[in-house]
């Protein structure tokens, strides 16, 4: 599971679509890039309300063709759910791994030589969470993508952790970077491509 989600997390980032939304897919990955100011306000609210929508119609799609395996106990719509640990393990857990990816974005989008490889970074560290951190959080690191199971399955267990810890962890790693004098070019995720840049308008590379 983790290898498939770290492979996915790939390709969008890598598609033409992501190439050309900046494949955000994280509303907590949005809002701090606005933080950033990066991401004008009116941009952020769509953003953010349609990485919601999407994760939810996705679950209600796949219940239309997979509903009997997709609520199966064992499976319960992918639903992420604290671990046996508690609550606070849970919620430590999900702002440790998501400042750490937020810190690998910005490291590595902004770096010359490996700006190009975000989002194989990127995929392999959401592959290695799902295989290690799973047990402790669910591994969510993602509002939209909890809120969208929950929606489906009615499970709303521990919802405010993946709701804040995400964008704490991200917002931390963000002024983390900005304090050591760390450069924002721009909030794509895959930068050196031929498509116009919504953000910093550019055609390939970065405005200068």
């Amino acid at each position: 599971m983790g290898a498939s989600m770290g492979l996915t997390a790939i390709a969008i980032i890598y598609s033409p679509w992501g190439k050309q939304s900046g494949a955000h897919i994280n509303p907590s990955i949005t809002f701090t890039f606005f933080r950033l100011g990066k991401v004008k306000l009116f941009d952020a609210l769509f953003y953010m309300g349609a990485q919601f929508t999407g994760s939810a119609l996705a679950v209600v799609l796949v219940g239309l063709f997979f509903m009997k395996e997709l609520a199966d106990p064992n499976v319960r719509y992918v639903v992420t759910v604290p671990g046996m640990h508690g609550l606070l393990i849970a919620f430590i857990a999900e702002v440790v791994i998501t400042f750490v990816l937020m810190t690998v974005i910005l490291r590595a989008s902004n770096h010359p030589r490996f700006a190009r490889y975000t989002g194989v970074f990127a995929g392999l560290l959401v592959a290695t969470y799902i295989s290690f951190e799973a047990p402790l959080s669910g591994m969510s690191m993602n509002p939209a993508r909890s809120f969208g199971s929950g929606f489906s399955a009615r499970v709303w267990t521990g919802f405010w952790i993946y709701l804040t810890a995400p964008l704490l962890g991200m917002l931390s790693a963000a002024e983390v970077y900005v304090r050591r004098k760390g450069v924002v070019k721009c909030c794509k995720l895959h930068h050196q491509n031929n498509k116009r840049c919504i953000f910093c308008g550019a055609n390939g590379g970065f405005a200068s």
